[in-house]
């Protein structure tokens, strides 16, 4: 044969196996990046205004996932991402019931093989809450994300589409394993645990008392820090066992305040009730005989702060352990009722409850 054919079927060769190892190659790429599931409840990055313009006037919970998916094509290249309506409410709307149901279609799908991360889109007004909520009880080391925004798509600078973005990218971040639910929003990664919305327009509201975990840079999950106190894996709390979720309110100090607030929510089945008083979680001297009177029906007082951050120090101007209440650690009213909820599943002794608002 001469060298002319040998060189022109070589040629050939090639011709035909390059295409075969490009299709390959993009195959295996394909296979590698991560599985992602988006779950959707509704909230404002699920809305819609009447024009560009309307940034705080719109109506919540009308954009369904796969158009929200689609408005984002970017995280496909990301992940393989798959979205699934679970409700579609504003957070507001979100009762324990929904909370629940949430929790256990999670702990659902992380048990699979196929998937390797959550992201939950949700009203910023009780993400807080509900993310608290999913990292004291899924029992998986998988990234749980979870994200909103301030204003709905289809106002000017929408920030849902980058949020959004931003998400899945930690969720397919193998940095973000083990680290508990995270709250990604304005390019922060924050812990579940910490994280409060502090300002009710601006799009950089929500922030945590320690700082963020870490940054999202140009798609790049970065993380400076990790939380430490008890969660997902670690934590004692599991959905798997809760059906239902104990009543705790949650009754607000001022000056001059009464009792009224406080009968009634112990009327309606209260089992706790979080104080949020002023400074420390002060109580007035003419509170401590009606808290006392709500304590002996077996209602659980728990003091808290309505600052929005700090300790509340067990035995500081208040007698806590004469009057058989209890302290937050540094839990905002609002995680508080969750904390308390979760942990009455468990005791009812006044110690042990201590404990878990230590621990966690």
């Amino acid at each position: 044969m001469s060298i002319s054919l040998i060189s022109l079927l070589r040629r050939l060769a090639c011709g035909l196996l390059l295409p075969l190892a490009f299709s390959v190659s993009a195959l295996a790429q394909e296979a590698r990046k991560p599985n992602v599931v988006l779950i959707a409840t509704g909230g404002t990055i699920a809305g819609a205004g009447a024009s560009s313009a309307n940034i705080g006037v719109y109506q919540a919970a009308v954009v369904a996932v796969d158009k929200i998916m689609a408005a984002v094509p970017e995280i496909q290249a990301v992940a393989n991402v798959k979205g699934e309506q679970i409700f579609q409410v504003g957070s507001h709307n979100v009762t324990n019931d929904r909370v629940l149901q949430l929790a256990r279609r999670v702990t659902e799908l992380l048990k699979s093989d196929e998937v390797d991360g959550i992201v939950i889109t949700h009203g910023t007004d009780t993400l807080e809450e509900t993310s608290y909520f999913l990292n004291l009880t899924v029992k998986s080391t998988k990234p749980v994300v979870m994200l909103g925004s301030m204003r709905p798509g289809t106002a000017l600078s929408a920030d849902g589409p980058l949020n959004l973005y931003n998400a899945v990218a930690v969720a397919a971040s193998k940095e973000a394993a083990g680290k508990g639910t995270l709250v990604v929003m304005n390019d922060e990664i924050h812990s579940a645990r910490d994280v409060t919305k502090t300002n009710a327009t601006r799009v950089d509201t929500f922030k945590s008392p320690y700082g963020p975990l870490g940054l999202v840079i140009e798609g790049q999950a970065r993380f400076y820090r990790a939380p430490i106190r008890l969660h997902t894996v670690q934590s004692e709390f599991d959905i798997d066992k809760i059906q239902t979720l104990p009543q705790v309110d949650i009754a607000y100090g001022y000056q001059s305040m009464n009792r009224a607030a406080y009968d009634a929510l112990v009327a309606s089945g209260a089992k706790g009730i979080i104080h949020a008083g002023v400074g420390g979680g002060s109580v007035p001297e003419y509170m401590v005989g009606p808290l006392n009177e709500i304590r002996g029906k077996g209602v659980f007082v728990v003091r808290a702060t309505r600052t929005g951050s700090g300790v509340v120090i067990r035995n500081n101007s208040v007698k806590d352990d004469a009057n058989d209440w209890l302290v937050v650690d540094d839990q905002n009213p609002q995680k508080a009722r969750i904390l308390m909820a979760l942990a009455l599943t468990k005791t009812r002794d006044t110690r042990e409850l201590q404990k878990i608002f230590w621990k966690y």
